[in-house]
């Protein structure tokens, strides 16, 4: 037993003296890669709140719950190199029995590197950097709303893989429908 045991001893040993060689070579190419995705800096580009109704809009509220509505959009723009600015657009309407509550818009934005090969920089600045904003632009909404007097607006999470398959295929269709249209 105690040769087995000095065999098994000597392959990890040997395993082990390899390990550093590699770790060794492995560092200089890891401290030259840039890292793939860096927020640079996040801040509110727009911000508006309006509440058409008040103060009898309050009286609606306390009969019945309101419907809001939430549209979102992203907006993407190369400033150089590898820095982007990526805008998240949110519009709330909040309405009961036909009349507007408050209507609040946000256009929440970020500055991110981004190092990615190029068939993954459409996905990671339609998703990954919306989804990386999208916290902070939920909080604005709450407070914005909290603060004209109304409950805080509590947005649900975002698909944002959801929401870019969908945006692709529609894209895709009115590139299909052009294409049909177009002769040569």
């Amino acid at each position: 037993m105690s040769d087995e045991t000095q065999n098994k001893g000597n392959g990890s040993d040997a395993g082990g003296a390899a390990a550093p060689e590699n770790d060794a070579q492995a560092q200089p190419e890891q401290q030259q890669q840039q890292p793939g995705l860096a927020v640079q800096g996040q801040y509110i580009k727009d911000l508006s709140f309006e509440a058409p109704g008040t103060p009898g809009i309050f009286a609606d509220l306390m009969r019945g719950a309101p419907e809001i509505p939430t549209s979102v959009d992203i907006r993407v723009n190369r400033m150089r190199d590898n820095l982007y600015e990526v805008t998240l657009h949110l519009q709330s309407e909040s309405k009961i029995q036909g009349k507007t509550a408050f209507l609040a818009e946000l256009q929440y934005a970020g500055l991110f590197s981004v190092n990615v090969p190029e068939e993954h920089l459409h996905p990671v600045l339609m998703i990954e950097c919306p989804r990386l904003l999208f916290p902070f632009a939920r909080g604005v909404l709450a407070a914005l709303t909290r603060e004209g007097g109304f409950p805080p607006l509590m947005l649900q999470p975002i698909d944002f893989v959801a929401l870019y398959r969908q945006r692709m295929a529609q894209a895709a269709q009115q590139q299909e429908g052009e294409g049909g249209t177009q002769t040569a």
